[in-house]
C-alpha cells in the first residue's frame, strides 16, 4: 500500500494485513513495547464477558484478541477480512470458529450477539460510520459495544514524543521485526487521521448506540470507548 492509501481501499489493507500476518503478534508487541498486552486485557475487563453469551470480535486477526473470551465461557466468534490473518490464527487457535467478514457487511442476522468489540481496527474500516451501524445491527437490545482505537494523548508535550515515534521511530523499529514494514508507515498515518476521544463518541452516537463514555489508556494513547444498543 502506498503512502497515498488513506483512501483505505478495502482490497489493499486486506493484503497488507494477509502480508503481515505470520508475524503481526510480534510485531505489534515490539512497536507498543508490551503495551498491547495490557490494553487487551482492559477490553476483557470491559466487555465483562460471561459464560454462554455470543460475542464477535470483529478485526480479530489471528485471535489474539478473541482467546480470553473463550477463556471466560463465552462463544466467542472471531471475525477478519484478512485471509491470510485467518489462516495464521486456525492454525494456533484451531479451537475458534474464525470467520471471514467485511466490517460493512458482516454475515451475520440481526441481533445474534450479546456484546461486539473491536480493537485497533474500526479506522481500516472503508467507512467507519458504516461499520459501526453493522455492528450495531448485529447486536442485540441492551448489549454492548467496546471500540479500542489509537486516540490522542492527553497531555500536549507528551503528544509531540508520540508523534515522532509514529511517523520516525515506528516505521523504522517495523523493518527490523516485520514482514512488511511499509505497511506500518500507513498504520502510522492512519492513527494520525484517525478523530480523537470525543470525535470517536460523536461518530458512534450518529451510528445509533446509547450511553457512550470513553477510559483513556496510557495517556491517551489509546482509548476504549463503551456504549449500548438501544432497547
Amino acid at each position: 500500500m502506498s503512502r497515498a492509501g488513506l483512501d483505505k481501499d478495502p482490497r489493499d489493507v486486506a493484503r497488507m494485513f494477509d502480508d503481515v500476518a505470520a508475524k503481526y503478534d510480534r510485531t505489534n508487541d515490539v512497536l507498543s513495547l508490551g503495551q498491547d498486552r495490557r490494553w487487551r486485557t482492559q477490553v476483557v475487563a470491559m466487555v465483562d464477558p460471561r459464560p454462554g453469551e455470543r460475542i464477535l470480535d470483529l478485526a480479530a486477526g489471528t485471535g489474539t484478541s478473541s482467546a480470553p473470551f473463550a477463556r471466560a465461557g463465552a462463544m466467542v466468534v472471531p471475525c477478519d477480512f484478512s485471509i491470510g490473518m485467518l489462516r495464521v490464527g486456525k492454525v494456533q487457535r484451531p479451537e475458534l470458529a474464525f470467520t471471514a467478514g467485511d466490517g460493512m457487511r458482516l454475515p451475520f442476522a440481526d441481533g445474534s450477539f450479546d456484546a461486539v468489540t473491536i480493537s485497533f481496527g474500526l479506522r481500516n474500516i472503508h467507512d467507519p460510520l458504516t461499520g459501526l451501524r453493522e455492528l450495531l445491527r448485529v447486536t442485540k437490545p441492551g448489549g454492548r459495544l467496546v471500540v479500542c482505537e489509537f486516540s490522542t494523548p492527553t497531555w500536549k508535550p507528551f503528544e509531540l514524543v508520540y508523534v515522532n515515534y509514529l511517523m520516525r521511530a515506528l516505521p523504522a523499529i517495523a523493518r527490523a521485526v516485520s514482514s512488511n514494514p511499509e505497511s506500518y508507515v500507513y498504520l502510522a498515518e492512519s492513527i494520525r487521521a484517525w478523530p480523537d476521544q470525543r470525535g470517536l463518541a460523536v461518530r458512534m452516537g450518529e451510528a445509533g448506540w446509547r450511553d457512550i463514555s470513553w477510559r483513556n489508556l496510557t495517556g491517551g494513547i489509546v482509548a476504549l470507548h463503551r456504549a449500548v444498543a438501544p432497547r
